[in-house]
């Protein structure tokens, strides 16, 4: 499951790597960010936001050769822009410095406290005139864009739809709360898509930033912490990636201890009215894509009070494999053969489950480069060949039609008990949703 152009490759981990069947070997894959591995392809093609061409066979009139000669002016930044999601809720967010003060920053030894960001998306009170939450921060935002596949210069990050410390809604009692994990190398928002949709259908979602195995995250003070895990090679990856899945299992870990206190105490500094009202941790889930997948399945086989997850295109890792959950466990994968960490944790899956493929496809689909690339194709210089190596030929709209009701249909019958019969087997009104495994899905049933 991944993209690959050229000799580049992108792995089901690795959103900063690759993504792929796990026989295949890392050490056979060169890790960088998912944008940069497009901005690759896009060099290696050839294409690139360049210039138009001053060549002889453009014109032969002196008037053009002129202009050819004289810089076109700067196009001024074009605005990306996020789907509008489809609940009924309007949105509210906040972002918490959390500060795990047990460990040492596994990464970086000179910092001698484990700290990371999480970002809390949930039904606000009312539409709100407050400030609409950015998808990135800008300390982050500059070191996002220095990859060249979204410059500065050419790209304005897009804003979210959720207004900053919007006051909760209370009205309906307490909420089922989702965790978030994001991609290796990716950051807390990269399927902003997806989480933004969730919390307007009644959900509190946190998404969660694995400080240095995130590409970039940007602190309250304005510090700003890059990506620091030391380079795979065939001798480390088994170690080093099964170390970044024990990590991100701490960070959720303390993330469910600091909301659990919240909840007990009634609220915290920084959280906004009525949120820790709302807080329902008995019905606590976990998704993630890519290592954020495996950062699910690891939570709760490491026995955090999780009651189902989801894994979005990840290899997993660990003991979870051969061992297995007890608990529900979905994995929704792109357009391409089960890897072998699947295929071995499927049997091993006793609870409820599925497996389902979305035709059309590719590793990242389930991010929010989903929607912006092909906004962003035009003035990246991206072919429509280019586009669909990266996020698949199948429409992003209906892409993320498919993805957002899956994630729904999924976390409504964990949650709320409802019923979820897009899950139940292939289906007339979504075609693109294939069951690897059949009907043959475990012992439980939904």
């Amino acid at each position: 499951m991944g993209f690959e152009t050229g000799s580049m490759t992108t792995q089901r981990y690795g959103d900063h790597g690759t993504d792929g069947p796990e026989d295949r070997g890392l050490s056979r894959r060169r890790l960088m960010t998912g944008g940069g591995a497009l901005a690759v392809a896009l060099t290696v093609s050839g294409t690139a936001p360049a210039a138009a061409s001053t060549s002889a066979y453009t014109s032969t009139s002196a008037y053009a050769t002129a202009a050819a000669r004289t810089p076109a002016p700067p196009l001024p930044p074009q605005r990306l822009v996020l789907p509008v999601p489809t609940g009924r809720y309007p949105l509210g967010a906040v972002s918490l410095r959390l500060a795990d003060r047990s460990r040492r920053e596994p990464w970086v030894p000179s910092e001698p406290v484990r700290e990371f960001m999480v970002q809390i998306w949930y039904p606000a009170d009312r539409p709100a005139a407050g400030p609409r939450a950015p998808w990135m921060t800008a300390g982050a935002a500059r070191h996002f864009q220095s990859s060249g596949l979204l410059p500065a210069g050419s790209f304005l990050l897009p804003a979210t739809h959720a207004r900053e410390g919007a006051p909760a809604r209370t009205a309906d009692g307490r909420r089922p709360v989702i965790l978030y994990s994001h991609g290796h190398g990716q950051h807390r928002n990269s399927s902003l898509t997806l989480v933004e949709d969730l919390a307007s259908h009644g959900y509190v979602v946190v998404t969660l930033d694995h400080t240095h195995d995130a590409g970039q995250v940007e602190f309250p003070d304005g510090r700003v912490k890059t990506y620091a895990m030391p380079e795979l090679t065939p001798a480390n990856e088994q170690r080093v990636i099964g170390k970044a899945v024990d990590v991100r299992v701490a960070d959720v870990r303390c993330t469910l201890a600091t909301l659990g206190e919240a909840v007990r105490r009634g609220g915290a500094p920084g959280l906004p009215a009525g949120l820790a009202h709302v807080l329902d941790l008995r019905r606590t889930a976990a998704f993630g894509h890519s290592l954020g997948g495996a950062t699910a399945a690891a939570a709760m086989y490491a026995g955090l009070p999780v009651v189902a997850g989801a894994d979005l295109d990840g290899t997993l890792f660990g003991e979870v494999v051969t061992r297995g959950l007890d608990k529900p466990f979905m994995l929704f994968g792109a357009d391409t053969e089960d890897d072998t960490s699947w295929q071995s944790a499927w049997p091993h899956l006793r609870g409820w489950r599925r497996s389902l493929r979305l035709t059309g496809s590719r590793h990242f689909s389930f991010t929010d480069y989903e929607p912006l690339l092909p906004q962003a194709a035009a003035r990246l210089g991206a072919t429509p060949e280019q586009l669909a190596d990266f996020i698949g030929p199948l429409g992003w709209q209906r892409s993320l039609t498919v993805q957002r009701d899956v994630l729904l249909a999924f976390f409504g019958l964990h949650l709320h008990g409802r019923a979820a019969p897009l899950l139940d087997g292939p289906a007339p009104r979504y075609p693109e949703i294939l069951f690897p495994h059949g009907r043959a899905y475990g012992p439980v049933e939904g």
